[in-house]
């Protein structure tokens, strides 16, 4: 039985005390939190026996084998630490880390403790997103990738929803090095370093304050960001984040040397792009059925999903923790190697250095 703790007990706590819960051969034997409310109301929604208020008196009396690092990511590095030392596997949830160097020093902690790590980006483990992985890794693409898109959306439309998340200045994502998108494009960025190479790819980003939010009266959140990737194999990559842009899209898209993939996390689809065209006015019908025939195709596996429990809203994040718990147990691969960890950190701290000169410098 694995013993698993949360440290931080805010909303994103929740997700991963009923997705626990939810994994045979594991327990929740307690939950910290500096503000006792906080740890008391999630131990009461979740019939968890223990709650805390400091780290290290959750470490030393629960003892727990496994600790999900749930807090803004300010406290990672600190946290993290702290609980390596004392022999904890770690779930961090996203982003990682401030800076690539805070990354590289959990990661060599964690190597020298004998322990395990690993960042909360479930997206890379829904349904579609591993059924994607298996078929390039099958060959699918006919090679290596030759080019990827990444769009990563978050809807600030609702004035009422922006106003209160804008409106104060000391809300934790405005301290983070990239703001508001250091919060959230990891998601989509992760996506596209896990197929890149090397360490250290080439790295062009533009970010700007959209429109709607100039006229709520902010000038410094970013809300719109363009990005250019391209590694030592000269594989390229977009990547798209808005909060205007509709449909908001949660996509990657996926071409080889053959044919191409696109994912869909909402509608939770996966469609083939075959590379062959047919001949003649045989293309303008052909295909159009074909995508029909796949789209049916995506529907009845996900209603199979639905009737086998296994289609809920966080499924992704299930399937992340137990691949984990399983890398424990069992010596299995982890589920997100370090690499793609680190090269995911360094991609989003180059776009934030980009993103910064240009606003210094008008």
């Amino acid at each position: 039985m694995l013993k698993v703790a949360i440290i931080g007990c805010g909303k994103i706590a929740d997700s991963h005390a009923f997705q626990i819960q939810r994994i045979p051969g594991c327990e929740i034997v307690g939950v910290c939190d500096k503000e006792e409310l906080m740890a008391v109301q999630l131990c009461e929604r979740f019939a968890i026996k223990r709650y805390f208020t400091d780290v290290g008196n959750l470490l030393q009396v629960a003892q727990p084998d496994v600790v999900h690092i749930t807090t803004p990511p300010q406290y990672h590095l600190e946290i993290g630490s702290q609980c390596l030392e004392e022999g904890c596997h770690l779930i961090v949830e996203k982003p990682f880390t401030l800076h690539t160097t805070q990354a590289e020093k959990l990661i060599a902690l964690a190597n020298k403790a004998g322990r395990k790590l690993t960042v909360g980006h479930d997206a890379q483990f829904s349904h579609v997103s591993r059924q994607l992985r298996r078929m390039v890794a099958d060959g699918y693409l006919g090679g290596t990738p030759v080019h990827m898109e990444s769009h990563w959306c978050y809807d600030l439309t609702d004035i009422t929803y922006a106003k209160a998340l804008l409106g104060d200045s000391q809300h934790w994502a405005r301290q983070l090095p990239g703001g508001l998108l250091h919060n959230i494009i990891s998601h989509g960025v992760s996506k596209i370093a896990e197929y890149l190479a090397g360490e250290n790819p080439q790295v062009i980003a533009d970010g700007f304050v959209s429109p709607f939010l100039k006229k709520l009266g902010e000038e410094k959140i970013i809300d719109e960001l363009r990005v250019i990737i391209r590694d030592e194999n000269d594989t390229t990559a977009y990547f798209t984040f808005s909060s205007q842009m509709f449909p908001s899209l949660h996509q990657f898209r996926i071409y080889g040397h053959q044919n191409g993939l696109v994912l869909d996390e909402d509608k939770r689809t996966l469609i083939k792009l075959p590379g062959m065209n047919f001949k003649s006015y045989a293309e303008h019908f052909i295909p159009p059925v074909l995508n029909a025939c796949q789209y049916i195709s995506n529907l009845f596996h996900n209603i199979g999903l639905f009737l086998k429990m296994d289609f809920h809203m966080d499924v992704d994040k299930k399937n992340l923790f137990e691949t984990f718990y399983r890398s424990i147990t069992d010596d299995t691969p982890l589920p997100i190697p370090y690499r793609e960890i680190l090269l995911t950190s360094r991609i989003m701290d180059t776009i934030f250095e980009q993103i910064e000169v240009k606003h210094a410098n008008g």
